[in-house]
């Protein structure tokens, strides 16, 4: 796959001709059935990619690398520092894992179109579960670990699984979370009930068995024979990953198989500047969509090496390790989140840690999951001395939309910056009425379609929900819900999001969810969360209640109780700590909580008081809050 060296011209060809370029793309995957018709429109006027292509996503991550000769090479390395476990996966021993829990999966009676879900922490495992899920056409849902029962439940009851895939246990740097409890008080806030718990048991807490239910993971494999690889259309599911809403039911987003292979496969080479051989470490986790691009599917589709981490940036065991597994597994390219470069930089300010690791095969460092802020992005370049590229993308879209396509040609950075649009992202930023906005005027990030493939096609069993989130507000538009301005020379500066979803070290996490556990509080008439300015996590969430007439709770044992409920119902994911007892919220006359004022307001930001205020006065009992 040779490409131009100008971003400019290869931009232009995925926006002028979508068909040409995506077709171009696909032809460099091995599908069971090469597409002819790489663009088209469903029943519903939704734009679908290469709908008469005929594939395997893990046929092409695993199977096809054995057939051209890499079964000896790495395809995983498991770190656990927390463990102290390290072990590699060739191609081949992947596949053959892989093939056999498929082949257990079968004997259960899982075929394509049932759906499973993953609840796993960061072990082999749970990589060969969504593979094995893959290889059958079975729809995965990878729920991220951290969740707590009632988030986990919901999540079940949307995705209706034949089976979970779960361990005995997580861990967090020191701390042991048993999960199968989990699962159980999951299970029990439910209707739909899954056939089957798969566990994989971890020597730190010993298993338990609920007959006719549990089965322990190395008994499926034992069930049956190594499965084929099962045909499936391009259009089809390769997995469901939920986000949050703006209200307390999640979304569940749907990739399809092809658009997003063909996606991975280009942004592995034209974003990132890998090669087959390479080794990718994307420094997250795989109940995020991070993980699920970067760390599972997009180095195996290329046949780079992946890294599969099962740790912190910092205390497991110190600021050095990620230095540390770079130089050790010769890492080319490492990708993680601003928030844990800020958490390295906090214990190791001068770089000491840096310094006594070779770096010299690390070509860059990319950072996603939130806007890297300029003194993070100039602190990186000085104590790595490498290239330090900010890019922004979604949940929703799978992969890159805004970055430095250093696969084709690296641009300059400009710190606060996500660069340029990637191709196949016709970026516009439009004002309330739809109209374009000159450069640098701040206004809503929106793209126009068809977008590209790997994005969403829609969500799972809720159209309507789609098109009412994403694409009526603009029509002819996808609505990122992120505002932001290009300025005059292109560069793209994404500013924050525009709805009620906030972004906590990386993870996106609804406000209205916890709004609504914190109006379960006995003594809470009414309450408003917003997302406000942490040095080291992003953002993290803020709550402000009125209480209820004749309750008299004091300022501790409130921030106790409700801190407790969020933990409880969503997880320490939320990082939730602060409560405050407001007399009132800012509203509209309407009734609106105008959240994005008490933010601006909170954080010190210029604000505008908005016309529709039903009374700016209520205002000043924020200020005083935070100490003006």
């Amino acid at each position: 796959m040779n490409f131009t060296t100008n971003y400019q011209e290869t931009y232009q060809f995925s926006i002028s001709d979508p068909e040409a370029f995506w077709g171009e793309q696909a032809s460099h995957l091995p599908w069971f059935r090469q597409p002819t018709e790489i663009l088209s429109q469903d029943g519903l006027g939704m734009d679908r990619w290469f709908v008469d292509g005929e594939m395997n996503t893990c046929y092409m991550a695993l199977d096809y690398h054995v057939e051209q000769g890499r079964g000896n090479q790495a395809a995983l390395h498991y770190i656990s520092p927390v463990t102290g476990m390290e072990e590699t996966f060739t191609y081949q021993e992947l596949l053959d894992q892989v093939a056999l829990l498929a082949g257990g999966l079968v004997e259960l009676g899982l075929q394509k179109g049932d759906t499973a879900i993953v609840y796993m922490p960061m072990i082999p495992e749970a990589v060969m579960a969504m593979l094995a899920c893959a290889r059958l056409g079975v729809i995965h849902s990878v729920v991220f670990g951290g969740f707590a029962p009632h988030e986990l439940s919901l999540r079940i009851e949307d995705a209706q699984p034949k089976v979970i895939f779960t361990a005995t246990c997580g861990i967090e740097i020191e701390k042991i979370i048993p999960y199968q409890p989990i699962i159980d008080a999951a299970l029990q806030e439910v209707a739909h009930q899954p056939n089957f718990v798969i566990v994989a048991p971890r020597p730190q807490v010993a298993p338990t068995r609920r007959e006719g239910r549990d089965l322990w993971m190395q008994e499926v494999m034992d069930l049956g024979s190594p499965a084929p690889c099962t045909p499936v259309l391009a259009t089809d599911p390769l997995y469901i990953l939920y986000t949050s809403g703006t209200t307390g039911k999640p979304k569940g987003i749907i990739r399809d198989n092809g658009g997003h292979a063909v996606a991975l496969h280009f942004s592995m080479r034209a974003i990132y500047d890998q090669q087959p051989g390479d080794v990718f470490w994307a420094a997250s986790d795989i109940g995020w969509v991070v993980g699920h691009s970067y760390i599972v599917y997009g180095p195996l589709l290329l046949g780079g090496t992946t890294l599969l981490y099962e740790g912190k940036p910092v205390r497991t065991p110190d600021a050095g390790i990620f230095w540390r597994i770079v130089e050790k597994y010769k890492v080319k390219t490492l990708f993680a989140a601003p928030t844990a470069f800020r958490a390295i930089r906090k214990e190791d300010p001068e770089g000491k840690w840096i310094g006594k690791a070779n770096l010299t095969g690390l070509a860059s460092i990319f950072v996603a999951g939130e806007r890297c802020d300029p003194a993070t992005l100039s602190w990186l370049q000085e104590v790595t001395q490498k290239p330090i590229y900010d890019h922004w993308w979604q949940t929703e879209s799978g992969w890159g939309m805004v970055g430095n396509m250093t696969g084709i040609e690296a641009l300059p950075v400009k710190p606060g910056s996500a660069t340029k649009p990637i191709c196949g992202y016709d970026l516009h930023i439009l004002n309330e009425a739809g109209d374009s906005l000159p450069h640098n005027s701040e206004g809503y990030v929106c793209v126009k379609r068809p977008l590209p493939p790997g994005c969403l096609p829609s969500l799972w069993k809720d159209h309507a929900r789609f098109e009412k989130s994403y694409l009526s507000t603009f029509p002819g538009y996808y609505l990122t819900g992120d505002g932001g301005y290009r300025d005059e020379d292109g560069y793209v500066f994404i500013m924050g999001r525009i709805d009620d979803v906030i972004n906590v070290a990386g993870h996106r996490l609804s406000t209205g969810a916890m709004e609504e556990i914190i109006a379960t509080h006995p003594a809470v008439a009414e309450c408003a969360v917003i997302g406000v300015k942490d040095e080291l996590k992003g953002q993290v969430p803020v709550g402000f209640t009125v209480l209820k007439d004749g309750f008299h709770l004091s300022a501790d044992v409130l921030q106790f109780e409700i801190r407790t409920l969020i933990r409880n119902q969503m997880g320490a994911v939320a990082s939730y700590q602060l409560t405050y007892h407001v007399t009132r919220l800012p509203k509209t006359r309407s009734g609106k909580i105008l959240r994005k004022t008490m933010r601006q307001v909170w954080d010190a930001e210029p604000f505008t008081v908005p016309s529709t205020m039903e009374d700016p006065a209520v205002l000043q009992e924020l200020k005083e809050l935070r100490g003006e």
